[in-house]
Formats: structure tokens, sequence, C-alpha cells
């Protein structure tokens, strides 16, 4: 039997408002999520998305994490382009190799069932 350990997320953002302070510029949020510029753009990894009650909706995987992260909320292709507003947290994961990212991936959505994945799901609902 083969034992995968899921690591531990190393940016975790939440969907929040921003408290403006003196001299600070506003951020436009994108579905209330005004902490994308945290996700790093040149870091490879997975993403995962919950909701308020921290159920796991989706994970995907990304060689780029933040242009990746964009997409989900900006295209009409996205698994979560109609659950976009459900989303509360976004988590993401650092993995260099494509190919730990495909096993994470497979392995993290059917052992925390991912609501929104279905094509890796190997899980009767």
């Amino acid at each position: 039997m083969i034992t995968i350990q899921i690591p531990k997320p190393d940016v975790t953002i939440v969907r929040r408002k921003q408290q403006l302070g003196p001299d600070e510029t506003p951020i436009k949020p994108i579905y209330g999520f005004i902490d994308f510029h945290e996700i790093p753009r040149d870091k490879g990894g997975l993403l995962l998305f919950f909701n308020q009650s921290d159920e796991l909706l989706f994970v995907g995987k990304a060689r780029k994490l933040r242009p990746r992260l964009k997409k989900h909320f900006e295209d009409q292709v996205s698994p979560l382009r109609n659950h976009r507003e459900e989303v509360a947290k976004i988590s993401a994961i650092y993995v260099d190799d494509a190919m730990e990212r495909e096993i994470y991936e497979t392995y993290i959505i059917n052992t925390q069932y991912a609501k929104y994945n279905t094509e890796k799901a190997f899980y009767k609902n």
C-alpha cells in the first residue's frame, strides 16, 4: 500500500473586505477576494477551493498558480464558473514536479471528495 502525505498549504486567502487606512489605495475585489497577490505567479502547485463550511469544492493543479487562479474566476470553461460566489477560501500548495502535482491532485479529489471535480473522481456519491 502506498501512503501519501498531503502537504500543508503554503498560502491561504479568504474572501474579505479591505480595511482602508490613510494613504492606502483601494484594491478591486475579484468575487470578494483582494489577496490574489499573495499567491505567487511563478510557482507551480495545487489550488484548493473551499466554501464557508470548509467543504472542499474543487482541486486544480497549475504550472503557474496565480494566472491559473485568475482564470478560474474569469473564463467560462472552469468547473467553478457557476459556483464562484460559493468560494470562501483558497489554499495554495507549492509542488514543483508535474508528476507529483498530478498524484496529489487525484489523491486529494478522491480522499477529500472534492464536490466539483468530476473527471478524476473514482468514488460514488
